[in-house]
């Protein structure tokens, strides 16, 4: 009905994006909300936003907007670049939480508000190379940092910026390097499961386990259901000498991986 493949629709389900009930034979009963989400999700793939930056969005903006109810009001559509919100009274970017407003009447000339620091910034020219660094990561790594990096000095707060410039430092073996890319992601988005743990693993490759078993343990917090972080806390745990504690996290680990196949 959405055009969307069955995968994806499950995999939603299995990230917690989706919550449909289940019927007496187990099929998936989904709401209006969900159903909304849905539709949301078509258009965005339609307009060329990448699956995991739309699954990314959406689960913010359920966290932006407690009221399910409120779904149904909600028009989620892109602008270039850019995913937008519109309630009717209010138009923002879910990824960033950030406002935009419109000061000449225009859509190309929206601007949009820090409220952390009260700066008003330009956002097409972060989108531009923000989303260039994203296509250029498989093809030119280098290319693709240049673009994070420009983008970040346009916007120190772009949080997914630092993760991905963090991902490519680390693979590049720079594990210092993209902790603190790490870190200043949290410092940005605090609520960031993925920059929690991305952290744990370069402070694993630094030698660091004790810090790596706390940023491991802040993946969970935010996100119960991060699998990985339970496994590699697992691990961390037994080589520091903490066999209870790797029991405990090796067992969630199992535990979630046997719900995501009933």
């Amino acid at each position: 009905m959405f055009g969307l493949s069955v995968a994806q629709v499950r995999a939603w389900v299995r990230s917690g994006l989706l919550e449909p009930e289940r019927g007496p034979r187990g099929e998936m009963r989904f709401s209006p909300n969900d159903l909304t989400l849905l539709r949301a999700a078509r258009g965005l793939a339609g307009a060329r936003i990448g699956p995991r930056r739309i699954e990314r969005a959406l689960s913010l903006l359920r966290e932006q907007v407690p009221e399910r109810s409120a779904f149904a009001d909600l028009e989620i559509s892109a602008e270039g670049t850019r995913i937008v919100v519109t309630d009717g009274s209010a138009r923002w970017q879910p990824e960033s939480g950030q406002i935009l407003m419109d000061f000449d009447g225009r859509n190309g000339g929206e601007l949009r508000t820090l409220p952390a620091a009260g700066e008003v910034v330009s956002t097409a020219e972060v989108d531009t190379f923000y989303e260039r660094g994203c296509e250029l990561e498989a093809t030119d790594p280098g290319a693709a940092e240049t673009a994070y990096r420009k983008a970040l000095s346009l916007d120190p707060n772009r949080a997914d910026a630092h993760v991905n410039l963090g991902r490519l430092l680390h693979e590049r073996g720079e594990a210092a390097a993209a902790a603190e890319e790490y870190r200043l992601a949290l410092r940005s988005r605090p609520e960031d499961a993925t920059a929690a743990f991305n952290l744990g693993v370069a402070l694993e490759d630094l030698g660091r386990d004790l810090d790596a078993i706390d940023a491991y343990e802040k993946a969970t917090a935010l996100d119960p259901d991060h699998a990985d972080a339970y496994f590699n806390l697992a691990g961390v745990c037994e080589r520091v000498g903490r066999p209870a504690a790797a029991i405990r996290h090796l067992k969630a680990y199992r535990a979630l991986l046997r719900s995501r196949f009933e």
